[in-house]
Order: structure tokens, then C-alpha cells, then sequence
């Protein structure tokens, strides 16, 4: 299948898609970095979301859940602030998330229900509407097909670098592209993390069928990641799609859906990585695949347990090849299997070694075992034997730097 990745020398993430235009622009509410993004389709557009599962969904979330489901699942811009999150602030936080939406939609001259809104920073904290009003002006005024870039940084709380990927995959001889930003390091759990996904296409297709692919992609990259196994209130994933690069309209079932549904997961799962790969206090990333499962959930289980544990988490950081802590994690995971079956592999690019094999541990190499935990990427590998099912999930070591960022997070 022909998917490539890349995108024009400045024409970056969000902008690559025929018809899209962004913007960064600093505000005020960081003190010196970009914090307020618009992203804008300049012709109508398709839209679907998925949201945090957290039961506490901060003002933007229930927002944009009411605006999709007023227009029946269509938007053309998204606005987004950083720093602050808009989470746990009452009455005032919706009034002030709508109010984005409605000031952002009277500058693009849209309706406002067709503005989507997202926040992220510290919870608690109530909006402060001056800045984000002059801010969402700025953003407006600066709108450009060159702006993929800004609009990337203008998300980022914790992070340190922007995350973009442009992805181009060709549907019934057309071109169609799809490109998008994120942000997240810390609060990452599946079931979405303490991130933020915007993802832009100029392909034609119908808000029910995307929504539709983004559930069934998100399932396999976003909620397939995890940082430090806290689940945020701000959580979502968006994408916008206009059709201006002139395709059949993409249907629920066939190849083309298909083929569109694979670079949707190419893309997702690129700026989910990216998001693993930036973790706070991140040493090592770390990428779990489970093997000849019984079902595709007990491969889901069995991955993302292993990537969560904050035992096998510690052993990563400190380079100990401690398998005994990847099998109680699978076993403690919920998934269906047979203990005395199992096969546990390490690998990185300097080699691979099993250390377990039926369920028994073996007489491993512990000096290849170091030196291919002294990687930065290192890969887990475990063989249940039960099936023809498979899993990936991906998540990081948790490192003394992890504990002293978050420990004063606020100041």
C-alpha cells in the first residue's frame, strides 16, 4: 500500500492538507512561548472527535460534544489554549469555552457551533478571558498555509519539542492528505492520555464514517500508550476533513475505506509515539508487542498492563532485565491465557534474548540482556501461544527527573 510520510518545506502538520490554514501566537498566558492555536478549514468540513474516558471531562469536552452533535458532525476551525485547562471551573469554565468558540467564529465567519475548542494546562484555574481574547484575535489575523509549525508549539505545556506528521496515501487515483499535530508528556494513560490530537484531511469523506475510523484507530495507537497511568480531564482527538482533494467520497466498507483508515493510522500512531518519546523524564521509550493471543482484547490487555506497570517501568530506567516483572504484569492484566505457554523476548537494535520460554524462565545472557537495555528503545516481546491475535502498545521508563517535574509542576 502506498503511504508516505512528509510534507512541503514549511507548509507543515495541520497545513499540509489542501485547504487548511493555522496559527500560533503567544498571549500572554505562558510567559514568554506561543499558547493560543487556531487551525482553520476555509471550506466546509466534516468533523469527529473521541474524548477523555475520565469521568470529571473539563469545560472544552463537553463543548465540543455539544457542538458536534448540534451540526451533525461538521466544524471548520479549532481553537486552543495552553497553560490553563479549563477543568473543574463550574458554570464560569463553560461560559468562558464558549466564548472561545464564539469569538473565534465571528472573526472566521462561521457559525460558532462550528468551532471546536480544547484547553490544557493546570486544573482548577479559570480562563483568563482578556488574554485569550486578544490572543484568539492574534491567531485569527495570522492565519497561513505556512503556520503548521506555530500552531504545533502553541499547544505544548510540558513538552519539549512540537509533534507534527503529515501522511499522503492516494484514494482512486487521487491525492489525499492528512497531517496533524499533539501534544502530551506527562498524565499519559490509555483510554487517552493528558494530550491533545489534531488531525486535518482534505479527503471527502462523511462525518459518520470518520468517526467511525477514529474510534477503530484510536483504539490501537492513542489508548494503546502510556506515560504515568494517570488519565486526564482534557483528553480528545480531533480531525476535520473537507474533501478539497476530490476523491469519492470514502465509504464504510471496501479497500478505499481501507487504505484511508491505515494512513489514519500511520499518522496516529506516529504522534502517539511522539508523545511517549517526549514523556517527562523519558530515558528509554519502550514497545510491547503481544503475540498469538486468543482474542484482539487479550493482546490490547496484555500490552498496555505491561507498559503501565510502574514496576517494569523502573526496571527499564535502571537497565535490569528483570522478566519476572513482565509476567506478573501479564497476568495481572486481565487477559485470557495459558501461563505455562508463554514466551517473554527483549530485543533493541543491539540484539535480542529470550528469557522465557513456556512459562519457565531460561539461563539468559545477563551481560547481552544489558547491553540491550542500554538502548534507548527498547522492545518486549511476549509469545502467548493461544492464538492468532496481536497487540502493540508503547510507554517509557519512570526516572528521578519524572518525580522532579511533577513534584512542582504548579510553581
Amino acid at each position: 500500500m502506498a503511504i508516505e510520510c512528509g510534507c512541503k518545506e514549511n507548509i507543515t502538520g495541520v497545513c499540509a492538507p489542501k485547504g487548511f490554514i493555522a496559527s500560533g501566537v503567544h498571549a500572554g498566558l505562558k510567559k514568554a512561548k506561543k499558547d493560543v492555536t487556531v487551525i482553520f478549514s476555509e471550506t466546509p468540513a466534516a468533523a469527529a472527535g473521541v474524548f477523555t474516558q475520565n469521568a470529571v471531562k473539563a469545560a472544552p469536552v463537553i463543548v465540543n460534544m455539544e457542538h458536534l452533535k448540534k451540526t451533525a458532525g461538521h466544524a471548520r476551525a479549532i481553537v486552543v489554549n495552553s497553560a490553563v485547562a479549563n477543568a473543574c471551573t463550574g458554570k464560569r469554565g463553560l461560559e468562558d469555552a464558549r466564548e472561545m468558540a464564539a469569538l473565534s467564529g465571528e472573526l472566521l465567519g462561521i457559525p460558532k457551533e462550528e468551532v471546536l475548542v480544547a484547553s490544557t494546562g493546570v486544573i482548577g484555574v479559570t480562563l483568563p478571558m482578556d488574554k485569550i481574547q486578544k490572543g484568539i484575535e492574534d491567531a485569527c489575523s495570522k492565519l497561513s498555509k505556512t503556520g503548521g509549525l506555530a500552531a504545533a508549539e502553541g499547544i505544548m505545556t510540558t513538552d519539549t519539542v512540537p509533534k507534527e506528521e503529515t501522511v499522503i496515501v492516494d484514494l482512486d487515483g487521487k491525492t489525499v492528505t492528512l497531517g496533524g499535530i499533539a501534544k502530551g508528556s506527562g498524565m499519559i494513560h490509555p483510554n487517552m492520555a493528558t494530550m491533545l490530537g489534531f488531525i486535518t484531511t482534505d479527503a471527502a469523506i462523511s462525518s459518520k464514517v470518520l468517526q467511525h475510523a477514529l474510534r477503530e484507530v484510536v483504539n490501537e495507537t492513542f489508548n494503546m500508550i502510556s506515560v504515568d497511568g494517570d488519565t486526564s480531564t482534557n483528553d480528545m482527538v480531533l480531525v476535520l476533513a473537507n474533501g478539497a482533494a476530490g476523491n469519492s467520497p470514502v465509504e464504510m466498507e471496501g479497500p478505499t475505506y481501507e487504505k484511508f483508515k491505515e494512513a489514519l493510522y500511520e499518522i496516529c500512531k506516529s504522534l502517539a509515539k511522539k508523545i511517549v518519546e517526549d514523556g517527562e523524564g523519558v530515558t528509554k521509550v519502550l514497545e510491547v508487542e503481544v503475540k498469538n493471543a486468543a482474542t484482539s482484547e487479550d493482546a490490547r490487555k496484555a500490552a498496555r498492563k505491561v507498559t503501565e506497570s510502574n514496576l517494569v517501568k523502573t526496571a527499564i530506567f535502571g537497565e535490569d532485565a528483570n522478566w519476572g516483572r513482565v509476567i506478573m504484569a501479564v497476568g495481572n492484566s486481565g487477559a485470557n491465557f495459558d501461563p505455562d505457554k508463554v514466551d517473554v523476548f527483549l530485543e533493541s537494535d543491539w540484539g535480542r534474548e529470550q528469557m522465557m520460554e513456556a512459562g519457565m524462565g531460561l539461563n539468559f545472557s545477563e551481560e547481552k540482556a544489558a547491553e540491550i537495555l542500554k538502548e534507548k528503545e527498547i522492545k518486549i516481546v511476549i509469545d502467548l501461544h493461544d492464538g492468532t491475535y496481536s497487540a502493540k502498545a508503547w510507554g517509557c521508563d519512570l526516572s528521578y527527573e519524572y518525580v522532579r517535574i511533577n513534584a512542582d509542576y504548579r510553581s
